[in-house]
């Protein structure tokens, strides 16, 4: 399950190759005071849930004003009985150009305990984090959190279909590639609506959990906003869902 929830995070973290400079819309696709909800179903099963939340921080890096983007994650049900997750995540971005400075993680899976911590120095090209010092390849270098937001406010007009990128973030003790393709357009029926979506493949390694031809696919919201509000993938026993539950304080109207 802990590889199933880090898998659908990267997957909606990533939207654009990171091997320069990347544009941004004019205007961010989120505001302070949005608040996201997530379910991640077995099957039928809810297995775990998640919180997504943008916040106002008090906090200046490099006299910068910042928002505080906060994630919150645990299992549910069943899945909490014989295996609880609680995790928390915290990325402090510019409100500008929406790149991190710094993030943490206090991780608490069964009896596991962790707790990270990243200083992003975006010019420099390096992260300072609790196991050593690692150089970026870009000045553009995401942890998990800051990645997904950064992702949903990318100047894409000129996507088209079959288009393979690639998205640099850095994880743990390394700086980390995922492979991703854009697949088309599809309307689908969510908890907020039907809503016309467009549609990502990012790439996954068959293992212990994947079958060989297992397909990840990832829905984003063809608005304003970009908000992930589905992801799916077969299993080697059956498959795991991403569904949004609700989401409030939008920027723009759903769908629209």
């Amino acid at each position: 399950m802990k590889k199933i929830i880090l898998l659908f995070t990267l997957a909606i973290s990533g939207l654009l190759a990171f091997g320069q400079e990347l544009p941004l819309k004019k205007d961010a696709a989120f505001q302070e005071g949005e608040v996201l909800q997530y379910k991640l179903k077995y099957g039928f099963i809810t297995a775990a849930e998640a919180t997504i939340k943008v916040l106002n921080s008090d906090l200046k890096f490099d006299n910068k004003p910042t928002y505080r983007l906060v994630v919150d994650a645990q299992t549910s049900g069943t899945f909490d009985v014989f295996y609880k997750i609680r995790d928390h995540y915290d990325s402090y971005i510019d409100k500008k150009d929406l790149t991190p400075y710094f993030y943490q993680e206090n991780i608490r899976e069964a009896s596991y305990r962790r707790t990270d911590k990243a200083r992003f120095y975006q010019d420099n090209k390096k992260v300072v984090a609790n196991r050593g010092t690692f150089t970026t390849p870009t000045t553009q270098t995401f942890d998990l959190v800051s990645a997904y937001y950064f992702s949903r406010s990318l100047d894409i007009a000129k996507l088209k279909i079959g288009d393979q990128f690639k998205l640099n973030y850095f994880l743990g003790d390394e700086i980390s590639q995922l492979e991703i393709a854009y697949v088309g357009k599809e309307t689908i029926k969510t908890k907020l609506g039907t809503i016309r979506c467009l549609k990502f493949s990012p790439s996954i390694k068959p293992g212990r959990i994947f079958k060989k031809d297992s397909k990840l696919y990832l829905w984003i919201t063809d608005d304003g906003n970009r908000v992930p509000v589905k992801a799916e993938v077969e299993i080697l026993v059956g498959s795991v869902t991403l569904e949004i539950k609700s989401a409030q304080g939008l920027k723009y109207p759903i769908g629209k």
